[in-house]
């Protein structure tokens, strides 16, 4: 049975098993658009801010310690997820996300009786231009440190296992998709080990910039209806209820207006995109194969390859991680567009922002946790291959450029790409060298520098 809530424009029905109110109602009745609803991440991040604003109000005096104390138990209970199914909104409503806050507002009130009301109590010394981006930098900080930092560390950890388990493994190197010099398999994944590294610097950098909060600033960054110490006391709370050391923006107009910080984070979560993207298709090219590939590498057999192809083995966990690369550049460019959109006083992008970068925080720990679990822990280095195609490399001879020099060096390579000989054969046949030089020369090891290093 329905029931009939009312806000400034009128009443509207609201079905009478849902918390929300009016303006909730209204919200989800003119935006139906799309599929995409608000990220829970933000409506449990607004009841973290909702939960510190209220303690924050009852500090100054303004808001009753009974309706701190209802205000504090709802928004426990909506971290806790017990109230998920209430919060209905797309995320293609307001700009400023104000529908969501209000949502927040209503059920918060709804929930705890006691006369609390969603404007005067919940809302009390905020408006939804402060506290919406506010919440993003709290969704986005947390989901940042909890969810993709601990994934990036795994990565991390997996990779320099298999860099230290073949370590001395000699292959051939690979430019331009060309063969070039010998390395070992450990020091090319020791370059993916350090894309990793950088990519975990470059976040945890970038990110600590999230840590500073547009609360105080209420609609345009004056702090209108708010005491001047309001923002700072809400930042202290938080700090308390989340061990996050977050501050009160410095200057809230700034806070307000532009999502740089956010934008700015995504650049570093798009270049690690952009890394896994790397890492993932030298993966799937050197286990290409088995037999008419490079096949340096093997790959689990997860599932069968093929619905018409017995047997076949298909890089699936790298065309699902390149795939969400390819996501997360396209989320990049979604934020930067809305992120130029700051007009005036208030940035009205501020939903499609915060939707696209929690997702790509999110497709990058999941992708990065099934490629590390169903294909790196049981990637495996196939010796005899590796062997075979260094034997037949014709860039050894670059080993004797100091002793005959590069011209006379060339002249041996290409004959024996000529004449389809191997490169001993063609360099003792040049009269360049000896056999007794060339065993002491072409030493692909040595060629790798490891013992030097």
């Amino acid at each position: 049975m329905d029931r009939m809530e009312r806000d400034t424009i009128g009443e509207i029905a609201v079905s009478g098993d849902k918390f929300w109110g009016a303006q909730t109602e209204r919200s989800r009745q003119n935006f139906k658009i799309g599929e995409e609803k608000m990220p829970i991440e933000i409506v449990r991040a607004f009841a973290k801010l909702k939960k510190a604003a209220a303690r924050a109000n009852a500090d100054l005096g303004k808001l009753s310690r009974e309706k701190e104390q209802a205000i504090v138990a709802v928004c426990d209970q909506i971290v806790a997820g017990e109230l998920d199914e209430h919060f209905p909104l797309v995320v293609w409503q307001t700009g400023s996300g104000t529908q969501s806050n209000m949502n927040v507002n209503e059920v918060v009130a709804y929930v705890a009786g006691a006369s609390v009301h969603p404007n005067d109590d919940v809302n009390m010394s905020q408006s939804s231009n402060d506290t919406f981006p506010t919440a993003m930098h709290i969704a986005a900080y947390m989901a940042v440190v909890e969810d993709l930092l601990p994934e990036l560390e795994a990565m991390k950890r997996i990779l320099a296992e298999k860099k230290e388990k073949y370590w001395r493994m000699v292959k051939i190197g690979r430019t331009h998709l060309q063969d070039a010099t010998p390395l070992t398999l450990g020091q090319e994944i020791s370059g993916w080990e350090s894309m990793i590294a950088h990519a975990e610097k470059f976040i945890k950098e970038s990110s600590e910039h999230l840590l500073e909060l547009a609360i105080g600033g209420t609609a345009v960054g004056t702090g209108l209806n708010a005491t001047a110490d309001f923002g700072a006391r809400v930042a202290k709370h938080l700090e308390a209820d989340t061990s996050y050391p977050f501050r009160s923006a410095e200057n809230k107009f700034y806070a307000l207006t532009s999502h740089s910080e956010l934008n700015f984070v995504h650049g570093a979560l798009r270049a690690l995109a952009s890394d896994l993207m790397k890492i993932a298709n030298d993966v799937r090219f050197l286990a290409s194969g088995p037999r008419s590939g490079i096949g340096e590498l093997t790959i689990p057999a997860n599932e069968p390859g093929s619905s018409i192809m017995p047997g076949k083995v298909n890089p699936t966990q790298c065309e699902a991680l390149t795939m969400v690369a390819a996501q997360v550049m396209g989320n990049d460019t979604t934020i930067n567009v809305a992120a130029s959109q700051g007009n005036f006083e208030l940035n009205v992008y501020k939903p499609v922002i915060i939707y696209n970068f929690l997702q790509s925080v999110r497709l990058l720990a999941d992708g990065m946790r099934s490629f590390r679990v169903h294909c790196l822990e049981g990637l495996e280095a196939n010796e005899v291959v590796m062997q075979e195609l260094v034997d037949r490399s014709l860039m050894l001879v670059t080993a004797l450029n100091p002793h005959i020099g590069y011209e006379k060096a060339a002249k041996i390579a290409k004959t024996a790409f000529a004449e389809d000989l191997s490169l001993k054969e063609a360099a003792i046949r040049s009269g360049f060298v000896t056999e007794e030089q060339f065993a002491l020369w072409i030493d692909p090891l040595k060629m790798t520098n490891l013992d030097a290093e």
